[in-house]
């Protein structure tokens, strides 16, 4: 009996042990699963991180060019000039490989030039810089909510709120504009009536002054007059 329980209780401290190995053995894996994802998330966001779209545009320049230059194998080149072949295959090959050294510089220079023009540089860098501020916003993007009639206003209201604000803005302008023309069309008419009252004080001056000149003219005339009279 002793021994059927000591062989009870053994076979119980060999299970326990078994369940306790197990238990550790998917904790380890599932700490090793968790590092693997983990590690496999960092090194997808940082390749994505150190991603450049001028590389990848450069490096896709460079095979398509190899691919142009290898399509002109030497044997078509020599096919289309077999006679000058035949006489100096020497010569011909050193015509091939500078033949083959202009064109790749050629198409080079205009991949360059194209680059420079369009300044692809400097867009596909801003791209990427989108693209990771993108990644750090949490905000969530806008969806439709269902309803015609709610999404409609809510991507036409900021519109005519920027236009009301824009509007107002120019209504004070132009407001100020026509105060400032007011003043200058008061300033103006002021002038003119000064004027006016200059040239009417001139002129009553110049009348009194007729007047005057009249009186002593007709003073002088009386006395020869009177002279020839007698």
């Amino acid at each position: 009996m002793e021994q059927q329980d000591e062989v009870v209780m053994s076979q119980d401290a060999e299970n326990k042990a078994d369940v306790e190995q197990e238990t550790s053995e998917a904790a380890k894996t599932s700490t090793e699963k968790s590092k693997s994802t983990s590690g496999t998330t960092t090194t997808e966001d940082n390749a994505v991180a150190g991603f450049s779209r001028i590389k990848l545009f450069e490096k896709v320049m460079q095979k398509s060019l190899e691919s142009f230059v290898g399509n002109v194998s030497f044997n078509k080149f020599t096919s289309t000039f077999r006679p000058l072949y035949e006489k100096n295959p020497q010569r011909m090959e050193n015509i091939y490989k500078q033949f083959i050294e202009e064109l790749r510089r050629a198409v080079q220079d205009d991949i360059s030039r194209l680059t420079e023009e369009g300044r692809l540089e400097t867009k596909l860098n801003e791209l990427d810089k989108l693209q990771n501020a993108a990644k750090k916003e949490t905000d969530s993007a806008w969806r439709p909510s269902g309803i015609p009639e709610q999404d409609l206003c809510s991507f036409l209201m900021p519109y005519y709120q920027k236009q009301d604000t824009y509007m107002r803005l120019e209504l004070k302008k132009i407001q100020a504009e026509n105060a400032t023309l007011a003043q200058k069309v008061m300033a103006g008419r002021e002038r003119i009536s000064q004027t006016e009252h200059h040239i009417s004080a001139a002129v009553g001056d110049w009348k009194a002054s007729v007047t005057e000149f009249e009186k002593l003219a007709s003073t002088l005339c009386c006395p020869s007059d009177a002279l020839d009279y007698i």
